[in-house]
């Protein structure tokens, strides 16, 4: 028995004509607060207060800076800004007495390389020899 595998599974239902959920939304807030405009202001402060209310919500409904949408970006850069910070990197004093433990093998395997210009056989494999855990 086959199974279709769900393709383009990211992509949000259309539900009327070219407009997903979301976008009727915010389109219908903004029909919404311009019938509450209509009916306080006059016919200009109206028609002058609708240009901003629908730009803004087009913006949200449509625009996708850094390929994310207006409403996401918004709240995690209110979310960022609003939530306290955690720093887990802390400097180190460079008058730290600390001095890193160098083995004796890796000061043998550097004496072999830097001792020889060209590695032969017989270097490749005393260095291999000197590297290899298992052998003590």
């Amino acid at each position: 028995m086959l199974f279709g595998v769900p393709q383009f599974i990211d992509m949000e239902d259309k539900i009327v004509g070219p407009l997903t959920a979301k976008q009727l939304g915010w389109l219908a807030i903004a029909g919404v607060i311009a019938l509450v405009l209509y009916a306080t202001l006059d016919m200009t402060a109206f028609i002058i207060a609708c240009i901003p209310d629908f730009i803004f919500a087009a913006a949200l409904a449509f625009y996708k800076p850094f390929g994310q949408p207006l409403p996401d970006l918004i709240s995690n850069m209110f979310s960022f800004t609003l939530k306290p910070k955690v720093y887990i990197w802390k400097k180190v004093v460079e008058n730290s007495t600390y001095k890193p433990e160098i083995s004796k093998r890796s000061s043998r395997v550097e004496n072999k390389l830097l001792s020889k210009n060209s590695l032969s056989q017989k270097n490749i494999s005393e260095i291999s020899d000197l590297l290899d855990i298992t052998k003590k």
